[in-house]
């Protein structure tokens, strides 16, 4: 038994997140199947992570075991030709059998785009918001995430986690060409909680609700004190990271 780790990037708008469902169509469905197609067996993926509805990745990770000899040198070239035009494999690394797409992981990082100047060419990929924000009253407010741990208020309701407790390490925002983009990496994220952290921060932008409010919605552990969560349409996973000793065991 062999287990291998696949890397790939996906356009999330016409699925219904990342993680397999039984009613739904999702991005992990579609890669497994064409996988146990060009395989010849069936392939079960074990996912870096999770994505919601309409979310895009520039970078996910997964592993998978199969006990059979196949052509590697060959195997992404073969597998774009059979996905989707939204879906990528990247590329495919053999790994020692311990190996975790998940748990070896040690942080993720999200982007989001703010795009203030209507463009007709990347609705898909950003929120158009023409307001002007403060982001310096917003980067005050990302030093208060890198000093606290529960993030229950930027959860979803109902969400099956035995903690809430997450660990930022980086939280930015920035002025682009056409917009803003928030930069926010963590070693776990809740389900929501980066649309919601940047719909609150937009309402601080916006100057209708202050740093201290901020520390307040932080505190209180209750959703609905937070801010509206934008939609998923400009959130991009833009990458996983492992440390350096694990990925010296991948063989591209």
């Amino acid at each position: 038994m062999s287990r291998f780790f696949i890397e790939f990037s996906y356009d999330g708008s016409s699925y219904h997140g990342l993680q397999k469902q039984s009613n739904s169509f999702t991005i992990q469905e579609c890669i497994e199947s064409n996988i146990s197609k060009y395989l010849g067996l069936e392939c079960n993926l074990t996912l870096a992570g999770r994505t919601d509805t309409g979310v895009h990745a520039k970078q996910m990770f997964a592993h998978f075991d199969i006990q059979k000899d196949f052509n590697q040198n060959n195997f992404c070239n073969s597998l774009n030709m059979m996905l989707p035009k939204d879906i990528c494999i990247e590329s495919l690394s053999l790994v020692n059998d311990e190996s975790h797409a998940r748990f070896d992981a040690n942080n993720r990082t999200y982007i989001y785009f703010i795009n203030s100047k209507k463009n007709p060419f990347n609705y898909k990929f950003s929120y158009y918001l023409k307001d002007k924000l403060d982001i310096n009253e917003m980067n005050k407010s990302c030093e208060l995430l890198t000093k606290h741990k529960d993030f229950k208020c930027f959860s979803k309701s109902n969400t099956d986690v035995k903690t809430y407790n997450c660990d930022i390490t980086y939280a930015k925002w920035d002025i682009i060409s056409e917009g803003y983009q928030f930069k926010i990496t963590a070693n776990r994220f809740l389900r929501n909680m980066v649309r919601s952290i940047v719909g609150t921060m937009i309402e601080i932008g916006r100057l209708k609700i202050t740093e201290k409010d901020f520390q307040d919605i932080l505190n209180s552990r209750d959703r609905g004190k937070a801010g509206f969560s934008v939609p998923s349409s400009g959130l991009f996973l833009k990458n996983i990271s492992y440390n350096e000793i694990f990925k010296k065991n991948w063989k591209k």
